[in-house]
């Protein structure tokens, strides 16, 4: 029970530690990615951790299975280096039953992953794609900044304000660039606008406008001398009404039990991929346990490299399999299910070689013995 409680402890320890630096890595990335797009307007940037934690879940789902892997690898490694495992060995501690004790944090991992895989980021992913919906429906001017040139998502205007109230109402220093694209001012290329103020107004009848004063209008066409000015006191602009959609498209936005309800082929490639993640993390440990032993000789990194390709192969041919399994070109029947046969063989062949291995070569040890 000591040595259950030591082992478990050493494994899950590395299992955090790895985990956490792996998470801050890719949350970094992934934040990098939605600062750019606030900055760009595509985004509010005060949803930006709201979006961060949503996808949170999610990250975790993949990162938990590699994270248990490298702990083990990391973990096992050591104690084969520091001849701690040669003790254990000594006294009857062999790779199978070292496997068993492996499985009670790999089954507290597994537990965590399905509840990740199956409920909590679903959740987390609907969440998103809402809060993603909101944000389409947000207008230039709820996202515009000061002192910042403000594009459209279909890059047809370019909105700058020198000033902005905080109630996003009022204006000062009001620039605008728009292409003509209606029917009558197709000739007319480029429109833009300047003015001195202006201010956001909604209509009885819903309808956004931007109310200019004190200004000028400009339309021609770039590269050329023949344009048109107009000046004016009050200038509307119509803004597009915001369309909030509540609609959720996503399959891995879609929860469990609407997976389970549906025979479409998408839908169950969704479906056998959520299961497939617990699953992974029973089949790695399998693997990791003899990738981890290291002669202390060879350095406790010899294996490193060569298990985490393997682990990435093991990923890269479930997740091209889950793709093929989408589009139909593999029969509904087999599934991804193939894929985690093919290394459960592996993780046995690693598991049951080096014993072999050992026992071949005592064998033939006590055989040369014998004739000399």
């Amino acid at each position: 029970m000591i040595v259950f409680r030591y082992l478990s402890r050493e494994v899950l320890l590395t299992l955090s530690a790895v985990s956490a630096v792996l998470l801050v890595i890719i949350m970094s990335g992934r934040f990098i990615k939605y600062l750019a797009q606030a900055a760009s307007g595509q985004l509010d940037p005060s949803s930006l951790f709201l979006i961060m934690g949503f996808r949170l879940p999610g990250f975790l789902q993949l990162i938990l299975p590699l994270g248990l892997f490298l702990g083990i690898l990391l973990a096992y490694g050591r104690l084969y280096l520091e001849s701690e495992m040669t003790v254990l060995s000594a006294t009857g501690m062999s790779q199978q039953r070292l496997l068993g004790m492996t499985l009670f944090p790999a089954t507290l991992v597994a537990l965590l992953v399905a509840w990740l895989s199956l409920s909590l980021a679903p959740q987390g992913a609907n969440q998103f794609q809402l809060l993603l919906n909101k944000q389409d429906a947000l207008t230039e001017f709820d996202t515009l900044e000061p002192g910042r040139f403000q594009a459209l998502r279909d890059e047809t205007r370019v909105t700058y304000t020198e000033q902005l109230s905080a109630d996003r109402v009022n204006l000062a220093g009001v620039f605008i660039s728009q292409k003509n694209i209606s029917t009558e001012q197709k000739d007319r290329g480029i429109s833009v606008l300047v003015a001195e103020k202006g201010r956001q107004e909604i209509r009885p009848d819903g309808n956004r406008y931007l109310i200019l004063e004190n200004g000028y209008r400009y339309d021609g066409q770039p590269g050329q001398a023949d344009y048109r000015s107009i000046k004016y006191d009050e200038y509307g602009v119509l803004l597009a009404k915001p369309d909030v959609s509540d609609e959720v498209t996503d399959r891995d936005a879609l929860t469990t039990q609407a997976l389970l309800s549906s025979d479409d082929i998408r839908y169950r490639a969704e479906l056998e991929w959520r299961l497939s993640l617990p699953l992974l993390v029973f089949i790695v440990t399998l693997m990791a346990v003899p990738l981890s032993r290291v002669n202390p000789r060879q350095g406790r990194f010899l294996k490193l490299l060569p298990a985490i390709l393997l682990y990435m192969a093991y990923l890269t041919i479930l997740i091209a399999a889950r793709g093929a399994l989408e589009k139909g070109k593999l029969p509904p029947s087999l599934g991804l299910w193939w894929v985690h046969l093919i290394f459960l063989v592996i993780g046995l062949g690693l598991l049951y070689w080096e014993p072999m291995r050992l026992k071949m070569a005592s064998r033939r040890s006590v055989r040369e013995v014998a004739r000399g």
